[in-house]
């Protein structure tokens, strides 16, 4: 049976999800964290993608992108074959992912949903156990929460104002302030869920 066509269109925005063959790890240490990092900032100079939010878990990752052009495919391919090749050192051989990434299209009439989406992204740390209670939020480096809640050293490809700008909040210190609190309490409710 024929794979179904990716649905692509300029101001496009996706949500993401990738898992590692049989759910192994594809990010190791924090060397293979930055290459990640670094094959998709060159992507998003390649494409002119805007990333929205991201996660970095050790078998899978997320992240919501804009793509201004109708790229999708022709971007995904080349980011995956460059991190394939990224992340070829620690011996792989053979695949790195399982299969298809999965890609869905944010309907921008459910402002929402973007919303949810930008929270459901950072905190999968907090589900995953790996910051507890009485950790920040702040002190996971390898999600885009760090970015939102403070202005420096952004990358060009991350854009925090889409979603700011949904919760009514402007990129200022001060706009950022309630975006921190905000998600310190949606942390503390998932960690605190039974």
């Amino acid at each position: 049976m024929a794979r179904k066509a990716r649905v692509e269109f300029a101001g496009a925005i996706y949500h993401f999800l990738d898992r590692g063959d049989r759910r192994e790890a594809i990010l190791n240490d924090d060397a293979d964290r930055r290459r990640f990092l670094d094959t998709l900032g060159e992507a998003c100079r390649r494409t002119g993608w805007r990333v929205h939010a991201y996660v970095l878990m050790s078998n899978h990752y997320h992240f919501m992108i804009e793509t201004p052009q109708a790229n999708l495919v022709a971007g995904m391919r080349w980011f995956r074959n460059d991190l394939d090749d990224a992340l070829q050192p620690h011996g792989l051989c053979g695949h790195l992912f399982q299969g298809r990434y999965k890609a869905v299209v944010v309907d921008p009439q459910e402002g929402r949903y973007l919303v949810v989406l930008s929270d459901y992204i950072p905190l999968n740390p907090v589900r995953a156990r790996l910051i507890g209670v009485e950790q920040r939020l702040f002190d996971y480096a390898w999600s885009s929460y760090p970015l939102y809640a403070a202005r420096n050293a952004r990358p060009g490809w991350f854009e925090p104002r889409t979603v700011l700008g949904e919760l009514g909040m402007d990129d200022t210190a001060a706009g950022r302030r309630p975006y921190a609190q905000r998600m310190r309490e949606r942390a503390v409710e998932e960690l605190t869920r039974e």
